[in-house]
This record gives C-alpha cells, sequence and structure tokens, in this order.
C-alpha cells in the first residue's frame, strides 16, 4: 500500500515513520511512505503557502494555488490516483471500521491541514473524504496523519501477524482482556490461575467474559453497539445480565 503525505512540515515525520513496526513494514515493500512539501509548489521567492483570511479575523489559512498544485501532482504520480483525505477537526471521526475499510486501498494521499485549515475551494473539488482523530484541535494535520498511517498500515497483510488483530480492542466493539507475562507473582499480584492451567477453552471463556466485562465497566457505549451489531452471542448476553446489564430497547 503507498501513502502519500502532503504537509508543510515533512521533518515531523521522519521519528514516527523511521522506527518499530512501519520500519519493518517498509524494509519488507509492503508499504511505501512518501513525504511531500507543499511549499515545493509556491511559486514565489519566499514559498508562501498560507495567506490572511477574506473577511478578517485571526490566524492564516493554507493558499489554494500551492495546495491544489501539490494534490494533483502527486495524484499524477502513481497508477492510482488514490484517496484523498484532509486530516481536518471537521472530518468524519476516525474509528477501527475505519482504518481496516482504508487498508484495503491501494493509495492513500493524506492532506495535513494547518493554521485556521484549507482554502475552501480546494476541500470542495480535490478532497475525496474528511478525517478527525477526536474532538479535540491540534496545531495541525501531521499529528493527525502520523495516527492515521499507523492505524492503516497495521491492518494491511503481511505487516503484522493477523491473529494479533483478531481480539484486539475496537475489532468487533469490545475492548481487549487483560494480558500477563512473567514472572508468575510479581509484588504479591498474581496472575489469574487460569492462564496457568494451560486449558485453552477455559483460557479462551476467561478472555471473552474479561473482554465483555471490561468493556461493559470502561465503555459501555460501545458494548451497546456491539449488541445492535449482533457481534455478542447468547452466552455473552446471560453472563452481561448476571452482571446487571441490558441492551437498550430499539423502539
Amino acid at each position: 500500500m503507498r501513502f502519500d503525505i502532503l504537509t508543510l512540515f515533512p521533518a515531523m515525520f521522519q521519528g514516527p515513520l523511521t522506527e518499530s513496526i512501519l520500519k519493518r513494514a517498509q524494509q519488507a515493500g509492503k508499504i511505501v511512505i512518501h513525504l511531500h512539501d507543499i511549499r515545493q509548489w509556491a511559486t514565489d521567492r519566499h514559498r508562501t503557502a498560507d495567506d490572511t483570511p477574506y473577511g478578517g479575523g485571526a490566524g492564516m489559512v493554507m493558499k489554494a494555488e500551492p495546495l491544489a498544485a501539490a494534490i494533483r501532482a502527486v495524484r499524477a504520480a502513481d497508477a492510482h490516483p488514490g484517496l484523498t483525505v484532509l486530516l481536518t477537526p471537521d472530518g468524519e471521526l476516525f474509528t477501527q471500521s475505519m482504518a481496516r475499510e482504508l487498508a484495503t486501498l491501494p493509495r492513500l494521499l493524506l492532506v495535513c491541514g494547518h493554521y485556521e485549515g484549507i482554502d475552501e475551494r480546494v476541500r470542495a473539488t480535490l478532497i475525496d473524504r474528511e478525517i478527525s482523530i477526536g474532538d479535540y484541535v491540534l496545531t495541525g494535520g501531521e499529528l493527525a496523519a502520523m495516527v492515521v498511517v499507523d492505524a492503516v498500515a497495521r491492518l494491511v497483510p503481511g505487516v503484522i501477524d493477523s491473529e494479533s488483530i483478531v481480539e484486539e480492542s475496537h475489532s468487533d466493539f469490545l475492548l481487549e482482556y487483560p494480558h500477563y507475562t512473567r514472572p508468575a507473582v510479581w509484588e504479591g499480584l498474581e496472575v489469574p490461575p487460569v492462564l496457568l492451567s494451560g486449558h485453552h477453552g477455559e483460557i479462551a471463556r476467561w478472555r471473552r467474559a474479561e473482554r465483555l466485562r471490561r468493556t461493559m465497566t470502561r465503555r459501555p457505549d460501545l458494548l451497546a453497539r456491539a449488541a445492535a451489531a449482533g457481534v455478542l452471542t447468547k452466552a455473552d448476553l446471560a453472563l452481561l445480565a448476571e452482571w446487571g446489564w441490558q441492551p437498550e430497547r430499539q423502539d
């Protein structure tokens, strides 16, 4: 999968994109990441990429000309034009299901907004989708782009062991079960005996129950979504009922 990141600050990406799983995925040829400095498409000697907003007000706005030229040039650099995504607080909330969807694409272009945002005419004509990583505002879209690349890349086949993502948090609206490793007793705290039993069926049942318990306690909103999606089994619902949880009625 190819990622193209259009940004005013390409140096911000050097650490996050060159370590750990993303580094190994690039070395193995599973993903390719290209950084593009939007200022390269500015036409004045100062490489100006922003200007004051019409109508007045605080802050600056990313100019239409260099950004549009950058998007068009980067799209043309590969046979697959790709999906052009703007990282913006106004966008659709980024979720694990969206990450899975994007991981099926051959190419993704991520446009990092900055300042007060981008000229609306570019937004209306050259942006295919808008994504937000949360209900808060960052100084720019660079950190959001890093989050999207990391979340999507790890789902590309071959990047990590497929078994590692089957029961992780948000894979099916449920949070992940607790994990333990050696030693079996640490500062007087013991690993749950079932995990030392070697009984795979009991371990699986314990883990499922812990996923349900943790989701009910920490994110009951996800549990309601799991019920609505038909993810919960009769055994799950019976166990949750014992704990006092009931799915919301749909009138």
